[in-house]
């Protein structure tokens, strides 16, 4: 089974390893590649540290990520350190971009004039959003004041997002829906569940010991509970990449044989509504 693109995420920013902040970036993100028939191969916590930053960059483009997605650090303060550490991990400069800057003015201006925000146009922290990485191509922020950013090195993209979650998905589903379409296709995820009566995985072992190896492109997980909590739990089966048919015809035979195998175990079962 082969995956359109193979992604790493890296969640930035001091609140978030503090515990101020929940990240549901990442999650998010993560939902939504594999539904598209794409792999997150890794995601990463990081805090405002340019060096950190610019090494993990660096060690994701050595692992061959085809998208580097970066969440947080972008805005006018001096701890938002993302751009700097995403030029420095991919040894460019840092220089003002045109397009960029007016995007920021623009939005400034247009939520100054909504009543949304104090004071218009631009001041020296506000510029500061509009400094890319050399190559880089500002992404619309249909929902904030801090675009996006996209930079190609070699045959890898990074895109550095905002880390607020409603502007890092108006910025995907906006200003990059034609490159997640192209990247990660469409619909190249398919998966069911099987409910079990059982909430011992130790009992299940035998079974998912036997299956799972049978069946290297059916990704085949038992999702614990609360002990005592229900005496169910869920089996879940998830087939990522590769054409329509191949996913049906990998999930089926992956659902028959654990079937099979939870019968002749004695282990009642139903498929998950």
């Amino acid at each position: 089974m082969t995956y359109s693109a193979i992604a790493e995420i890296l969640v930035i920013g001091n609140e978030i390893l503090i515990g101020d902040i929940q990240d549901t970036n990442t999650s998010w993100l993560c939902g939504l590649i594999n539904s598209k028939g794409g792999h997150v191969a890794r995601g990463t916590m990081l805090r405002d540290n340019v060096d950190e930053i610019a090494a993990e960059v660096e060690r994701a483009l050595e692992r061959g990520a085809d998208v580097i997605f970066t969440s947080g650090g972008l805005g006018p303060t001096a701890d938002d350190l993302t751009l700097a550490a995403v030029a420095k991990g991919l040894g460019l400069p840092l220089e003002p971009h045109p397009e960029a800057l007016r995007m920021v003015r623009e939005q400034y201006d247009n939520f100054f004039a909504r009543g949304i925000m104090a004071q218009g146009g631009l001041n020296p922290g506000r510029e500061k959003m509009a400094w890319l990485p050399k190559g880089g191509v500002p992404l619309f922020n249909p929902g904030g004041t801090a675009p996006g950013v996209l930079v190609r090195k070699g045959r890898t993209c990074v895109i550095s997002l905002p880390g607020v979650p409603s502007e890092l998905k108006g910025i995907i589903e906006v200003s990059l829906r034609e490159f997640m379409q192209q990247t990660f296709g469409d619909g190249g995820s398919l998966g069911t569940a099987l409910r079990v009566l059982c909430n011992d995985e130790s009992i299940l072992e035998p079974v998912l010991g036997r299956v799972v190896p049978r069946h290297p492109g059916v990704y085949i997980k038992s999702l614990a509970s609360t002990v005592g909590m229900t005496p169910e739990l869920d089996i879940t089966l998830t087939v990522t990449g590769g054409t329509a048919s191949e996913r049906t015809a990998l999930l089926k035979a992956a659902v028959e044989e654990l079937s099979r195998g939870l019968t002749e175990e004695g282990i009642g079962f139903r498929e998950r509504a």
